[in-house]
């Protein structure tokens, strides 16, 4: 390609303000060195085999017309414009050639024949779900069995007429009523288990927890045999100190051998200690090596009941001095008061799920009355009921009333009844 092929300079117009021809000359100069020496080097890289010589007169042919438009755009403007006649290299050629080859590619729409129709893919069924699904049935059906036989084991005790006698009978006491319900239902609703059940029933003298336990003590007596619930009085059972290792020996045959029977029966036993009190040290120690963790299955299988007036002095001080306060958190701070009084005791309490009795207020007195004279064979008036209400003492304080000691005087004035009759 030589010079006198390429196009003639236009003639500048007239009209257009003159310019001298030395910018000219100085371009075309300046053009065909750069095109000898882009001829030089394309013929290098064809002869090593890398680039084709048509590519490269044909890049050489683009930036040449370029460099035209350019030249023709100086001559018909006033501002000189600078020049620039730097090619793109192999790389950035390449690079910009696969740009566009990617929108290109991007931007067609896959077109389907018209006389067609179109399918989803066809969704082919594994075996396997079936037994999967036969699995899922098989475990929904085992914990609807293991559902009804805890259904079963607690319909077995029926806590539901549990429930109900004490709420007939036992006055003035709900909150420790619901909690033990709920450690019964929560403990009978299996047979086996990792550590027996121990609740102790803590609070001042007449306000039902004696009356509880005889009540837990015939219920279980009537849906179990009568060797399976045991009673134990200390003041009965063991009155004098010196009988402490006979008592020690009585206690371990008698827990020994109801837990033996009841495991064989596949039942709870359930025992009863009352006058906690006044039982001694080494009789504790005793009852504690049967609340540990390291026994055999027969004797982690057991319900005991604690009964006691331990803390009771502490619940009295308590409720005359908040009686006013709110009643939700009060079983909260009562636990609390009897737990640090029980622990200075004996540590056998560590073990036990202390449920606190509270005072009675007079109008659970009078329930008491009623239903002792109900009991009694007694016509109950009312009149009759307030004047016995009214010859108990009770504790005055922020406009509520609370008996010195409870319903245990009930019964004895009941009785003088018969006396005047």
């Amino acid at each position: 390609m030589e010079m006198d092929s390429m196009e003639p300079i236009p003639e500048v117009p007239s009209s257009a303000p003159k310019m001298s021809m030395v910018p000219p000359i100085r371009a075309a100069l300046r053009l065909r060195k750069k095109f000898r020496a882009l001829r030089k080097s394309h013929l290098h890289l064809d002869l090593s085999g890398r680039r084709p010589l048509d590519s490269a007169r044909s890049l050489v042919h683009r930036q040449l017309s370029t460099d035209r438009l350019l030249y023709k755009s100086t001559s018909n403007s006033d501002t000189p414009i600078f020049f620039k006649f730097d090619t793109p290299t192999l790389e950035q050629v390449s690079f910009s050639n696969l740009k566009r080859k990617k929108k290109r590619r991007k931007s067609r729409v896959v077109m389907y024949p018209g006389g067609c129709r179109r399918y989803l893919p066809v969704e082919h069924k594994s075996k396997a779900k079936r037994f999967l699904l036969l699995l899922i049935g098989i475990i929904c059906f085992q914990i609807l069995n293991a559902i009804e036989n805890l259904d079963d084991n607690v319909i077995k005790y029926e806590l539901d007429g549990l429930e109900k006698t004490m709420q007939r009978e036992v006055f003035g006491q709900k909150i420790a009523m619901d909690r033990i319900m709920d450690l019964l239902k929560d403990y009978l609703a299996t047979h086996c288990h990792n550590k027996p059940l121990v609740i102790s029933m803590n609070g001042p003298s007449g306000v039902g927890k004696s009356h509880m336990g005889r009540i837990l003590a015939m219920h279980f007596r009537s849906v179990m045999d009568n060797d399976l619930v045991r009673q134990y009085y200390v003041m009965h059972n063991c009155p004098k100190d010196s009988d402490i290792e006979a008592c020690k020996n009585e206690i371990a045959e008698m827990i020994t051998d109801t837990v033996t029977q009841a495991e064989i029966e596949e039942k709870i036993p359930v025992f009863i200690f009352d006058e906690l009190e006044h039982m001694p040290p080494p009789l504790l120690d005793t009852l504690l090596g049967f609340f540990s963790l390291n026994q055999s299955n027969e004797y982690l299988n057991a319900i005991y009941i604690l009964i006691s007036n331990i803390g009771g002095n502490e619940v009295t001080k308590f409720i005359l001095q908040n009686a006013s306060s709110d009643a939700l958190n009060m079983p909260h701070d009562l636990h609390t008061i009897i737990q640090s009084s029980l622990r200075q005791h004996h540590k056998i309490w560590n073990r036990a799920e202390i449920v606190p009795f509270t005072l009675l207020e007079k109008s659970h007195i009078a329930n008491c009355f009623l239903d002792e004279l109900l009991r009694e064979g007694f016509y109950p008036d009312s009149s009759n009921v307030e004047r016995l209400t009214g010859q108990l003492k009770y504790y005055t304080t922020q406009g509520k009333e609370y008996s010195i000691t409870g319903c245990k005087q009930v019964v004895g004035q009941v009785n003088l009844l018969h006396s005047y009759t």
